[in-house]
């Protein structure tokens, strides 16, 4: 059997949750978005795994007292905005990093922190976040990790 099979099947499985199309709206469904750790699992199409030389994982919490996003980039802390608006419409704004340099890593922080820029809507399906640019595939993919 193709191991890369199952990897296809999941990622299809995965992008077709995402579909940008559905209209309705989840957070009247009780599907909250926010006060959730979102982790990093596919950013632009390919999968992300946790490296070795990695501080730690990649992934943001939407805050709802202030609207606040937070989170970790791969090296760098963010922080920033974000507003919530009908039919899953996400908008992020005043997104702030720290400096911290890290050569080693295989994802760069700009490239996680261009989906923020970028999104304009969102997706959610039994844990499974997808933030997206309007109609095309997600620009990243999030499961829920709930901590004990």
């Amino acid at each position: 059997m193709n191991v890369k099979s199952p990897l296809i099947a999941l990622l299809a499985l995965i992008v077709m949750s995402c579909n940008p199309t559905k209209k309705t709206n989840p957070e009247s469904n009780g599907e909250t978005i926010a006060e959730k750790y979102w982790k990093l699992k596919i950013l632009q199409g390919k999968d992300i795994k946790m490296k070795e030389n990695q501080e730690r994982e990649i992934y943001f919490i939407l805050k709802t007292n202030d609207n606040r996003v937070t989170g970790f980039a791969g090296c760098n802390a963010l922080s920033g905005e974000f507003i919530l608006e009908e039919v899953n419409r996400i908008r992020f704004k005043n997104m702030a990093v720290t400096m911290k340099v890290c050569p080693d890593l295989a994802i760069n922080d700009s490239e996680f922190l261009a989906v923020f820029n970028l999104a304009d809507n969102y997706t959610v399906k039994d844990d499974i976040l997808c933030l997206n640019m309007g109609k095309r595939a997600p620009l990243a993919v999030f499961e829920a990790v709930y901590m004990n």
